[in-house]
């Protein structure tokens, strides 16, 4: 009999309602300490938040064991992203051909640096998109982005240590024999074509997990493996 989907069912695997729940107290704690941090650094500009900073909190409260969300990801990505920006707005002003350009040469910065990070697409959007922005100059890569990244990685660090969980991230403990070889894993990656939002070592570990249980369930139920 099939199982029937659950209605509101959440998307990621391993995610339940708690864990959504104190990915949102972080959220709250994170963006509201940056935007208070940078406020104390320069009083006259307000609240001096960048908006791919709220994508970086998604990112970093909800799926902190993402590759995507490591502490370097988050302030590398940003900061390279907002300097592309800058440069390519220079040079090309604030059309739809700079706009391609940007996130393209963002995409390129960040993956040639080991940070990719979705939200710096949007960071490299900021000085092309808004003339006020671009006429801070290479100044904005460091405030607001710069000094912003840096808190919510530093309030996510401390806030996932209390809360329990792996970050920065540790991959999980492969087991002494695994029944797959990271051979076997990057050849099902390849003939996949595709790109997961999941390391490597976590993917061996998580196969190799599903395969033992699975193997406990023929026993339990007196089934054995078919050959």
């Amino acid at each position: 009999m099939t199982a029937r989907p659950r209605r509101f069912a959440l998307l990621l695997a391993g995610a339940n309602w708690r864990e959504r729940g104190v990915a949102g107290a972080g959220a709250t704690l994170g963006i509201g300490l940056c935007a208070a941090i940078s406020t104390l650094i320069d009083p006259t500009h307000g609240l001096l938040l960048a908006a791919p900073l709220g994508a970086s909190a998604v990112l970093l409260f909800a799926v902190p064991s993402s590759p995507l969300a490591q502490p370097w990801p988050i302030l590398g990505g940003n900061v390279i992203s907002a300097l592309v920006g800058v440069v390519v707005a220079q040079l090309l002003g604030h059309g739809a051909l700079a706009a391609g350009v940007g996130v393209g040469a963002a995409i390129l910065g960040m993956s040639v640096l080991r940070c990719l990070h979705p939200p710096g697409g949007g960071t490299a959007l900021l000085p092309i998109l808004a003339p006020a922005v671009l006429a801070q100059g290479y100044d904005f890569a460091l405030l607001p982005i710069g000094v912003n990244a840096l808190a919510l990685a530093a309030v996510g660090i401390a806030f996932h240590r209390i809360s329990g969980h792996s970050y920065p991230h540790r991959p999980m403990k492969i087991p002494d024999r695994p029944r797959l070889l990271m051979e076997d894993i990057d050849a099902a990656l390849e003939e996949s074509g595709e790109t997961f939002d999941v390391s490597r070592e976590d993917l061996e570990a998580l196969l190799d997990r599903a395969e033992r249980h699975a193997a406990a369930r023929r026993i339990a139920t007196g089934r054995r493996p078919r050959t």
